[in-house]
């Protein structure tokens, strides 16, 4: 009889955890970067967790190593496991003290303009610390954030879940107006708010190709059946605003976090959809713990006062 045929089989959270990487980063050098180890220590895991298990689980590819269908279907559990010890650690937590430890946050600058500065004096006096990074990218880039930290703020003009994203826990965190910026001397000034019809012919400053404010004008083209131009694109809010009040054209800003500066005033533009959801989005596993959670609480809570402020002005 094979002594190897009788053998247990151990499925360690570490071997699940190094499997789930490799599907998600492709390479074993994307895993090494992200989790700060080299490929070859990942290799020798690799076979380590082989050995265990009984089965090959990676085999060569063009780009380095692929899954395997027992090392692809061991991945695709791996949330489950992971996120079940994530429970249990956070009903610890919640037994043994009040949450604490490092919650790191990625977020989009405007959205983190109006959440993070309150966050941060809600969580002054708590064991909790974040860490925090910013970037301003395309709405389906936002999920693949999602590995490098514990929340990542995004947004979306299409839904409450951001394209890409639908594997991940997503939590609203405000409805936000997206305002048209014009000139305070541009002649649409003096209206109380716009219409697809009167921005449709204007010069626009717009934002790059796949990212969410562009939904707005191809909105008002659909709708006018005329184009938008689009003199230039931008990704920077501040940028958009200071060449939009030295007359390059009209564009767009989310009302929370845009504090008019001489020159340039806002106005609501209705008749299409002009709002965005700001969406917290996190991995099952990192969503479990009680800090994360907890911050995640403090944001929607953040949030809420930020939508009923706006209300009744």
């Amino acid at each position: 009889m094979n002594a190897h045929a009788s053998a247990p089989r151990f499925l360690e959270p570490r071997h699940l955890e190094l499997l789930r990487e490799i599907a998600a980063r492709r390479t074993l050098a994307a895993v090494a970067r992200a989790t700060h180890r080299t490929p070859s220590a990942l290799s020798q895991q690799l076979r380590t967790a082989e050995r265990e298990l009984g089965v090959k689980l990676v085999e060569p590819d063009s780009r380095g190593v692929r899954l395997t269908p027992a090392g692809q279907l061991l991945a695709e559990g791996a949330d489950e496991v992971i996120s079940s010890l994530a429970r249990v650690q956070a009903r610890l937590d919640a037994a043994t003290g009040a949450p604490r430890g490092q919650v790191s946050i990625g977020t989009l600058p405007s959205a983190g303009q109006v959440l993070l500065p309150q966050l941060l004096h809600r969580l002054r006096d708590t064991a909790i610390t974040v860490s925090l990074d910013d970037f301003d990218i395309a709405e389906a880039d936002f999920a693949a954030r999602a590995l490098d930290a514990d929340i990542v703020i995004s947004h979306s003009l299409s839904g409450e879940v951001p394209r890409g994203a639908e594997g991940l826990i997503s939590t609203v965190l405000a409805r936000e107006p997206i305002d048209v910026v014009l000139p305070a001397d541009h002649r649409l000034a003096a209206q109380a708010q716009l219409r697809p019809q009167d921005v449709v012919d204007h010069e626009w400053i717009g934002v790059p190709e796949g990212y969410p404010f562009d939904a707005i004008p191809v909105a008002v083209e659909q709708l006018t059946g005329r184009p938008v131009h689009r003199a230039l694109r931008l990704r920077d809010n501040h940028l958009l605003e200071a060449l939009v009040g030295a007359g390059a054209g009209i564009g767009l800003l989310p009302r929370f976090s845009t504090r008019p500066a001489p020159g340039v005033v806002l106005r609501p533009l209705v008749g299409v959809s002009a709002a965005r959801a700001i969406v917290a989005l996190s991995r099952p596993d990192r969503y479990e713990r009680l800090a994360v959670r907890t911050v995640t609480d403090h944001l929607v809570g953040i949030g809420a006062e930020l939508m009923e402020t706006y209300a009744a002005t």
